[in-house]
């Protein structure tokens, strides 16, 4: 099972969306960013979805720190395509950034793109 944690002021919300679309293969869980770093560097955790009013700094400025920048990326207020977020995850990035007004179109997007890669 594929284990995702979600912070930043929405991570209820995208906790939610994802748990509705019904994908097995997923275990979402709302998180704090330091607990969420910590997690994702001992194996513990798999990804990490924050959220902000921006989608940029504040929705994973401490796992930038903890994780550095090549596992990192942020949508900003942009949308990805399916195929924009599967090259993200082949090229091993496993903490996303995005705007809170954009967890009901990035959230599942996001699900299905991870749950495709088993």
């Amino acid at each position: 099972m594929t284990k995702i944690l979600t912070g930043g002021v929405g991570k209820a919300e995208v906790t939610a969306v994802i748990g509705k679309l019904g994908i097995d293969a997923l275990d979402v869980v709302s998180s704090s960013d330091m607990e969420a770093a910590m997690k994702l560097r001992s194996g513990q955790a798999d990804y990490y979805l924050g959220t902000c009013h921006t989608g940029a700094g504040a929705s994973l400025g401490v796992l930038v720190g903890l994780m550095g920048s090549a596992a990192c990326h942020t949508f900003g207020r942009s949308v990805p395509t399916e195929e924009e977020i599967t090259a993200l995850l082949a090229d091993g990035k496993k903490v996303f950034g995005f705007s809170m007004d954009q967890t009901d179109v990035i959230a599942p997007l996001m699900a299905r793109a991870i749950a495709a890669r088993g």
